[in-house]
Parts: C-alpha cells; structure tokens; sequence
C-alpha cells in the first residue's frame, strides 16, 4: 500500500508540473488571455479622461504630434449639445439605388448589437448628404447597449426622439429620408472616411461643441498627455487675462493661443 501511495503521489506531482509547464508555454506565446488582452479599467480609465479634455486641446495636441488635420469639418453637427468620447465603431454603406433585397442592410443591425459600453458608432453613407444612415429606432439600440454616442457622415432622423431619450448623435444634415431600398452594408469594423478623416477601428472619436475629433489608437496617450498640458495652459490664462485685460500680454507670459 505505502507503494502505491507513494506512486500515486508521484504521478499527481508529475501532472501538475506538467499543467504549469503548458501554461508559462503559453502565456510565452500570449495565448493566454489575461496576459494577451489589456485590462478592462484602464480602457475606461483612458476614455474617461478623454472626456474631461476640450476636443479643441485634443485637435491642437494632434496637429502638434503628427502635422495632420484629424478633426471634422463645420458639416458635422450635433442634434443637441453635446460631449462623449469612445472607441469607434465602424460602418460603411454603399449605394445601391432600388434595390429590393430585404438583407441588404442586415449586416449595418449586426455592427449595432456588436458594441458596448464606450462605443462610438461611425458610420459613412457615400453621397449621404440627404439620406439618414440612423434614425430613433437605430439610437435606442445604441443607447440601451451604453454607446457613448455616434457620428454619421450622412443625415440622421427620428431626431425628436433621440433628442428624448438623450442619445448625442452629431451628423451632416437632419433629413427625414430613409437609406431602406437605397443602400447596402458594405462592411462593418473597417477603415472608413468620415466627413474627410480616416477612422479605424478602435480609434477614440472624442466630441464636443467645438465638433469631432479622431485619436489614432497608437497616439492615443501621447495626444491626451499633450492635451491635458494645453487644457492646463489655456485655462489658467482665463483669470490672466481678465486681470491683465490684455490677451496679448498674457500670450506673450504663457505661450498658448
């Protein structure tokens, strides 16, 4: 009996040598998830603090890093005063003018019920200006799963109920259309141009009413630290300027304009 104890407690030790030796295998290789995949709370942390910061210090830390124009243009406006700040989301749709086929745009419904909590959904209608790529029914979908917000390079509608329920949408136009029998999905976390900015897949849209702004995913803590320096900056010389009463001398004291 000793014996057998003995080898039984033998092959037991062997085993889980065995166990810990796969896992550091594969926690090596990053299989393992919790190893391979960042922590949820810093994702939020970092969204978070996107949204303390004024889109115009995000915009001016952006061109400042890349010498590029990441923000959108006077076009793009919100349906009521807003600020939110997330991951995108992409959607693409194509035209598709009298088209009867009643799946045509399934896969745009798909990419909606895809989403979380910080997302921001991107969508880009070609030739959109005067047909709603979203509309209340749309929005309540995106509301319930905790959307930040969206951003539509086309028309939006239903804007009476978003307004209601509180869902900051920001779009090229308020049009009553329908893109039903007139478009078609044409991909969904894609790259897409949105009102002339290239928005990848997990890049921060961060927006307020000073308009819309994109954070390429790489970038994204350097251009917050930046950002929050110029934010800093900028309304300290609030209190300056009144004491002062002269933007020039407190620009020239400063630095920032």
């Amino acid at each position: 009996m000793d014996k057998l104890t003995r080898f039984a407690k033998s092959r037991k030790k062997t085993g889980v040598l065995l166990a810990v030796c796969i896992l550091c295998a594969l926690a090596s290789r990053g299989l393992l998830c919790a190893q391979s995949t960042p922590p949820a709370s810093e994702s939020s942390a970092l969204i978070a603090d996107f949204r303390r910061v004024e889109v115009a210090s995000v915009s001016d830390a952006l061109e400042q890093l890349t010498g590029k124009r990441m923000y959108m243009s006077h076009h793009m406006q919100p349906i009521f005063t807003a600020k939110f700040a997330g991951y995108a989301r992409t959607v693409q749709l194509k035209k598709d003018e009298g088209n009867k086929d009643p799946s045509a745009l399934n896969g745009m419904l798909a990419a909606i019920d895809q989403g979380s909590t910080d997302s921001v959904y991107v969508m880009a209608v070609e030739d959109g200006a005067d047909i709603a790529g979203m509309g209340g029914l749309m929005g309540t979908a995106m509301a319930a799963r905790g959307y930040a917000g969206a951003v539509i390079d086309g028309g939006v509608r239903d804007v009476g109920y978003l307004r209601k329920i509180g869902f900051p949408v920001f779009a090229t136009g308020i049009v009553p259309s329908t893109s039903v029998g007139h478009y078609r999905f044409a991909g969904g976390q894609i790259p897409v141009t949105c009102d002339g900015v290239m928005v990848n897949p997990g890049d921060i849209v961060a927006a307020d009413s000073d308009g819309v702004v994109v954070v390429p995913a790489s970038k994204a803590q350097e251009v917050l630290k930046l950002a929050q320096q110029l934010d800093f900056k900028e309304h300290s010389m609030y209190p300056e300027i009144e004491k002062m009463k002269s933007i020039e001398e407190a620009v020239k004291k400063s630095g920032r304009l």
